[in-house]
């Protein structure tokens, strides 16, 4: 099995971003294998500044493996209107279940702030994980040029109370 579909081998831990994973975070958004290609220009520039973390609820997905912390993924939860704004995982983690952690972890957030539900929109190539992490389609959010010239298909999460 190879490690980029192998399960989670490490233990995982889920915590508050703080100021000092901004750049950290920058970097995995830029270097995402998601946004080569045509969807390069999304990314260009983009940056997760320290003001981005203390506003919204971001968390990070960190490995404790020989690195001490790295980070594996992170997500962000807007509350108002309700959005999952970003979320990411390192291409060399992907598809060991750490996208899993971070949408069950936000649900959890979310509930807990007594959100019901709440959109995602989502970049094209992400679209078969949002389906399998249980997002339902309700839309599509059109173009927006220069900076997102593709339309993008939109999601709803329903958060169920416990």
């Amino acid at each position: 099995m190879s490690s980029r579909t192998s399960p989670i081998s490490q233990p995982i831990t889920i915590r508050r971003a703080v100021a000092r994973d901004a750049k950290r975070l920058t970097r995995l958004v830029r270097g995402s294998g998601a946004y080569e290609g045509k969807y390069a220009a999304a990314v260009v520039g983009y940056r997760v500044g320290p003001d981005y973390i203390e506003t919204h609820r971001a968390f990070v997905a960190v490995g404790a493996d020989e690195h001490e912390g790295r980070v594996l993924g992170f997500y962000s939860l807007v509350l108002a209107p309700p959005e999952l704004d970003l979320l990411f995982v390192a291409d060399e983690a992907q598809g060991r279940g750490i996208g899993r952690l971070l949408v069950a972890h936000m649900q959890s957030e979310a509930r807990a702030a007594g959100l019901d539900r709440l959109k995602v929109v989502s970049h094209p190539p992400a679209e078969d994980f949002y389906h399998r992490v249980g997002a339902v389609r309700t839309g599509t959010a059109l173009a927006n040029p220069p900076a997102v010239p593709w339309d993008r298909p939109e999601f709803e999460f329903r958060i169920p109370s416990e």
